[in-house]
């Protein structure tokens, strides 16, 4: 990991749980009671709509309760800080790395303060409840729906993500569960590029033995002292004695 200059950061559930938000797959938090194919399918939005409509509603209603910490921040840190490239990808659809102060980021799999026109493709911020049938405010439709990447549908962004992925020379994966495609595969995509990898988890994911170097514990505590050792160099560079 001696002198990276392109980063990319892969960040997932684990990092915000430590604010309070329940896991997918954690003991009690299982999409909150609910099976997977009956809240984040096409096919559940087809047959249920109220339900999944509601299920995020509540995850969007819910996001008021929480905030960002530590190591939300020290990524914030990082993006305003680091001299080089750098891509924050977040598996998450909370607004929390945005809270921190995250720029350089990316949603791969939607966000909650958002609402896709399932008619003409339009995304609008949306931060109230989204009841079935909502008109679109670009084409009239009574089609918006949660702009959250069900199973089955293609992840956003993944040309960019491809892109600094080949290009960057180290990749940090950070509370992800290393079990949903097409990010689990990343450190692969690295790897085949040549790139350090690290993973910093709170145990060891199902990708583990895929990376280069792993640090298991609590992302509020590893990660800022992470972002402090890679800023260490550039932090004395600007110091006053040093001008």
């Amino acid at each position: 990991m001696r002198d990276p200059r392109n980063i990319v950061v892969l960040t997932g559930a684990g990092v915000s749980a430590e604010s309070g938000i329940a896991t997918f797959r954690g003991p009690g938090g299982l999409w909150e009671g609910h099976r997977v194919e009956d809240v984040c399918t096409p096919e559940a939005l087809a047959r249920d709509a109220a339900l999944v409509h509601r299920f995020y509603d509540l995850r969007r209603a819910a996001l008021a309760g929480v905030e960002p910490n530590a190591a939300h921040r020290a990524l914030a840190r990082l993006d305003a800080e680091w001299p080089g490239e750098l891509l924050i990808v977040t598996q998450n659809v909370d607004d929390l790395h945005e809270r921190a102060g995250a720029m350089r980021l990316l949603h791969m799999h939607g966000e909650l303060k958002s609402a896709l026109c399932a008619a003409c493709g339009a995304r609008r911020p949306w931060a109230d409840g989204l009841p079935p049938a909502t008109a679109c405010p670009d084409c009239g439709a009574a089609a918006m729906r949660p702009d959250i990447v069900f199973f089955g549908e293609m992840p956003y962004h993944m040309d960019r993500i491809e892109a600094a992925l080949s290009a960057c020379d180290l990749f940090v994966s950070i509370g992800t569960s290393g079990a949903v495609y097409p990010a689990a595969g990343f450190v692969q995509t690295a790897a085949h590029w040549g790139t350090t990898t690290l993973e910093i988890n709170l145990e060891p994911s199902a990708g583990s033995f895929l990376f280069g170097e792993s640090r298991m514990g609590r992302a509020a505590t590893l990660v800022p002292a992470w972002v402090d050792a890679l800023l260490a160099p550039y932090s004395t560079q600007s110091s006053p004695m040093s001008r």
